[in-house]
């Protein structure tokens, strides 16, 4: 059963409740730090401990005067501390409390993600597996080429979710980064061992070297990054609504009781969630765009990419969220035809076996340019006397000069161009010595 999608799980990680109790914790977790450089009273602390809350309505309410979402909260959280709230953030500066927070939220919106990535690879998995074998006719230029199972392709989708689920890993760890270095992140007024000590309770690294903030190319690399992830969903989207097409029908979306696909034609059943998919994609890439602008600022820093990051950030992972819940229910649900598979197989009446034929001459001793002008004029007969390829072949006399009738009817078996799907799934499934060739529903 594939989990639904639901707002709320991604959604929660930007709710405002969840940013200022990540920015109280940063707060907290420094003055424990300076507590323990006797730079803070352990009285005061305890005093912070109890009396720390904060309320959102009064946080906003402060910032409409103060222009200024640190400076509200710390205000607002002071006011029910009392004088021991002296001792927040002393020494930091804004940015420690921003940037080491987005990191921890970016960090929580990554695992929902990986999840998402690992729901979808499931699926995945299971449909190559029941079509492995289903046959069908490869495509390149959209034009008819060689034949290829609908298992392979659903394999390529696989390694490359897989490629994604890496990738996604790999930017996770490069944006678990916090500071807490001051206003040039020199550590003026800190030490570094507050810094070391508050990234470590928030489950991040303290960042090598920063400036007031964190540098914008980890957090480029991880909007890039779902980017890629959004465009491999538009691969696969594209797909479907192409093997939907009328004039191919090999699979379709799955069409629900009652569902209506057109105001107009009662009869249309439209790709509606390939769709969906393929626009939503453009947003996700739109959003990297954003993030990579954010790389380049003035000196130790400008403000120019907190606007940009309070949109692109709850916007592409939620986005990225919704995206993969639901190419995952359209996979996990995708009606296939494998009847239809097989009629369009021989709509070009055996020219997908043309490359073997070729290659046979040449084992028997013709040039390749040879062997091809040979073939692709017995081709060229075929389709423009709509003649089938084989018998074509059979009364070709130059070919069969070469090949005897035996021969060229081996040229003709599909199961020959497919002999290596086993070895390619166990490749790509990393399941060598299982028993892998019966994929069931």
């Amino acid at each position: 059963m594939i989990p639904r999608y639901s707002r709320k799980t991604m959604a929660a990680v930007w709710e405002p409740d969840n940013r200022f109790r990540k920015w109280l914790q940063i707060e907290m977790y420094a003055c424990e730090a300076m507590v323990k450089l006797g730079q803070v009273p352990p009285d005061a602390l305890k005093v912070i401990r109890k009396k720390a809350r904060f309320d959102v309505e009064r946080i906003e309410a402060i910032e409409k005067v103060v222009k200024h979402d640190v400076i509200a909260f710390l205000t607002a959280v002071g006011e029910g501390i009392g004088p021991e709230a002296r001792y927040l953030h002393m020494g930091l500066t804004s940015s420690d409390v921003l940037d080491t927070s987005l990191a921890m939220l970016m960090v929580e919106a990554a695992t929902i993600l990986e999840n998402d990535l690992k729901d979808f690879l499931k699926v995945l998995k299971r449909r190559a597996l029941e079509h492995r074998h289903t046959l069908m006719i490869g495509r390149t230029h959209g034009m008819h080429a060689e034949p290829v199972t609908f298992g392979l392709t659903l394999a390529r989708w696989y390694a490359e979710m897989e490629r994604n689920l890496e990738r996604l890993k790999q930017a996770q760890e490069r944006i678990a980064y916090g500071k807490i270095s001051g206003a040039v992140g020199t550590y003026a007024h800190l030490s570094p061992a507050v810094e070391a000590y508050v990234c470590k309770k928030c489950g991040l690294k303290p960042a090598l070297i920063s400036s007031q903030i964190i540098q914008r190319d980890c957090h480029a690399e991880f909007f890039t990054t779902m980017a890629i992830i959004a465009s491999s969903i538009e691969m696969i989207a594209l797909e479907v609504r192409n093997l939907q097409r009328t004039e191919v029908a090999e699979a379709e979306e799955f069409f629900s009781a009652g569902q209506k696909g057109s105001s107009a034609m009662p009869h249309k059943r439209n790709p509606i969630v390939s769709e969906n998919l393929m626009g939503l994609s453009r947003v996700v890439r739109a959003n990297a765009l954003a993030a990579l602008e954010n790389v380049a600022l003035w000196h130790e820093r400008d403000i120019s990419h907190s606007s940009v990051e309070r949109i692109i950030a709850p916007d592409s992972t939620i986005l990225l969220d919704y995206m993969l819940a639901r190419v995952t229910q359209l996979v996990d649900n995708l009606v296939i035809y494998p009847q239809a598979m097989q009629a369009n197989l021989k709509i070009t009446r055996g020219l997908a076996f043309s490359e073997g034929v070729m290659l046979k001459l040449v084992q028997k001793g013709l040039s390749r340019e040879q062997a091809y002008a040979l073939v692709q004029k017995a081709a060229f007969r075929t389709l423009e006397g709509k003649k089938d390829f084989k018998s074509v072949l059979l009364k070709d006399r130059p070919i069969l000069a070469q090949l005897k009738p035996g021969e060229i009817h081996e040229c003709f078996d599909p199961s020959h161009a497919l002999r290596h799907v086993d070895a390619i799934f166990e490749r790509v499934f990393r399941e060598k010595g299982k028993n892998i060739h019966r994929g069931k529903k």
